[in-house]
């Protein structure tokens, strides 16, 4: 009887279902469920790829969340970076659900919904290394990993079926900024009495090796601070504590001010300070106002703009159009950050800009400025050696990287039929014998432009990319409204196609062509079905345009009654 029902306890299924974090860098999200119960672990954003012009960032679809609300136990968040938290927001005005998290992400997520006129729905529940949570049949305990930002969380869920490992973002760091070693021996202990599934970051599969420990970037801006001959500009993702701590402690070693430009470096680092995650003396934070009147080879200016974000700081400063700062030559630019695929472009574009407005820029790779958050292969190995998992699933990256860290799992010593790559919104179900693919639910990316969060689709990119590419021409055509018979010739407005004062010839030929389409089309000079005759007069033009330019310009015809 005790044997039966351990075997059908053995034999419960558990699914892991990614929402996001597939085959992507960023918008982190993923799904645990156990019959009728789940929890989300994170709920990040992403920036736009290219090609989404005008798309401020990209949220996950929570399409199956919604439709199975009242199943939710909470939302986990492993640590405060943007790809973990940023979509939080949008997705707490849909699922009031709870919010379990370490102190400085749950700070963060307040100080966003502060920002949006919103609070948490029902009050966070601060969480910690070493400690367990039981909600529903889950059990989780929270396990102390090294990354970029302070307090990440790795999580091991218990479920009836077994133990599902989220690793976080991680690295092995020995010699970590603030101490906290990675808690190996935590790992190890699961590994010893039995891992399902280990889901684990995945974004430097490609990088043989170790990551360097992020003290080595301390050296490298100690040496840089050491040699510059006037005013130091870092720039570097607001939420990387660990950076910010160093570029303080180096100001401090070379007798530098420091002043900290853009909106939400101004705010981690006040949030990161009240909780006690940075060390800064006295007197070494200035004002923009103060910063004016301290001497250049005493300035340290702390920065965001790492990504070339536009309305950045660094970046308002290569446009000189910031405020306060103008640079000039004698400047040391150092861009503290690795660039986010997607980002090249308007990275390299600043870093010309500065160059040309005289500073020195320091920014490869090579230089030591930065090193990476994450695990690279031999990390990796070693994080599948520790927990030994029945299963593996890679997350946290591109497709290739996905696949990097799959052979990487093999090596170790997985069989390749327990390893799982997924697509966003996969159900893979596992259980003490086996793991399958057994569906899929709704899942994919949801637009955030403005106010607007999912009012931008794929027809509105497209609309969006053929008024980029070759502009757009509105035709006007009056009507009589009694007779229907067309009065006059039609109005030709032009918007990135052609300048009209530069071609007239062409405006007046375009409407003489819109003219004989009418009279084809309606047989005649009276139209009766508007519908019709837009289209004809669409179509008709497309091919003109095409034949005369070889471009495709947007074309909106207008009836106008009168």
């Amino acid at each position: 009887m005790i044997l039966r029902k351990m075997t059908s306890v053995a034999r419960e299924k558990v699914a892991v279902i990614p929402l996001g974090g597939i085959g992507e860098i960023g918008k982190n999200m993923f799904v645990i469920k156990y019959r009728k119960d789940m929890i989300v672990i994170d709920c990040g954003l992403m920036f736009p790829e290219e090609e989404m012009l005008g798309v401020d960032f990209v949220i996950p679809d929570i399409s199956y969340l919604k439709e199975h609300a009242d199943e939710i136990r909470g939302i986990f968040i492993t640590h405060g970076h943007e790809d973990h938290i940023g979509a939080l927001p949008y997705v707490l005005k849909e699922l009031p659900v709870p919010v379990y998290g370490p102190r400085l992400a749950l700070a963060l997520v307040e100080e966003k919904l502060k920002e949006r006129n919103q609070r948490f729905p029902i009050e966070p529940v601060c969480v910690s290394a070493g400690q367990k949570i039981t909600t529903g049949p889950f059990e989780i305990e929270f396990i102390r990993v090294n990354h970029s930002i302070s307090d990440v969380l790795a999580m091991a869920v218990t479920t009836p079926a077994g133990v599902i490992i989220h690793t976080a973002d991680f690295k092995f760091d020995q010699t970590p900024i603030d101490g906290d070693v990675t808690d190996y021996r935590k790992f190890a202990e699961y590994g010893t009495k039995g891992v399902l599934v280990l889901l684990s970051d995945s974004t430097n599969a490609e990088r043989p090796g170790y990551t360097l420990s992020e003290r080595q970037v301390g050296e490298a801006f100690d040496e840089a601070f050491r040699t510059a001959p006037g005013r130091i500009v870092v720039a570097t993702f607001a939420s990387n504590t660990h950076r910010i701590q160093q570029v303080i402690d180096a100001a401090c070693h070379h007798g530098r001010k420091v002043c900290l430009l853009g909106r939400s470096m101004i705010n981690v680092v006040r949030i990161a300070c009240e909780l006690g995650y940075l060390s800064i003396p006295g007197g070494i934070l200035v004002s923009e106002d103060e910063m004016q009147k301290i001497p250049d080879d005493r300035m340290v200016l702390l920065s965001t703009g790492s990504q070339g974000e536009p309305m950045a700081a660094l970046s308002r400063m290569a446009m000189a159009s910031h405020r306060s700062v103008a640079i000039k030559r004698g400047d040391t630019v150092i861009v503290s950050a690795s660039t986010v695929p997607g980002n090249e472009k308007l990275v390299a574009a600043n870093i010309n800009r500065l160059f040309k407005l005289g500073a020195e820029v320091i920014y490869e790779a090579f230089s030591g400025v930065h090193v990476s958050g994450h695990g690279s292969q031999e990390e990796l190995k070693l994080m599948i050696n520790l927990t030994r998992p029945r299963y593996f699933i890679p997350i946290h990256g591109e497709y290739r990287h996905l696949v990097k860290h799959a052979r990487l799992a093999q090596e170790v010593g997985i069989p390749e039929d327990r390893i799982f790559i997924p697509e966003i919104g996969s159900i893979l179900e596992f259980d003490s014998q086996s793991g399958a693919l057994a569906g899929q639910v709704p899942g994919g990316s949801v637009l955030v432009d403005g106010l607007g969060v999912g009012d931008v689709g794929n027809v509105v990119l497209r609309d969006r990319r053929q008024l980029s590419q070759d502009g757009i021409v509105v035709v006007i055509v009056a009507i009589d409204k009694a007779t229907g018979s067309v009065l006059g010739a039609p109005e030709v407005i032009t918007r990135g196609f052609v300048y009209v004062r530069e071609s007239e010839e062409f405006i007046e030929a375009t409407k003489q062509h819109v003219s004989k389409s009418l009279a084809e089309c309606c047989g005649g000079s009276t139209v009766s079905d508007w519908q019709a005759t837009k289209a004809a007069v669409r179509d008709s033009l497309a091919s003109y345009f095409y034949e005369k330019t070889q471009r495709q310009p947007m074309i909106l015809p207008v009836i106008v009654e009168i």
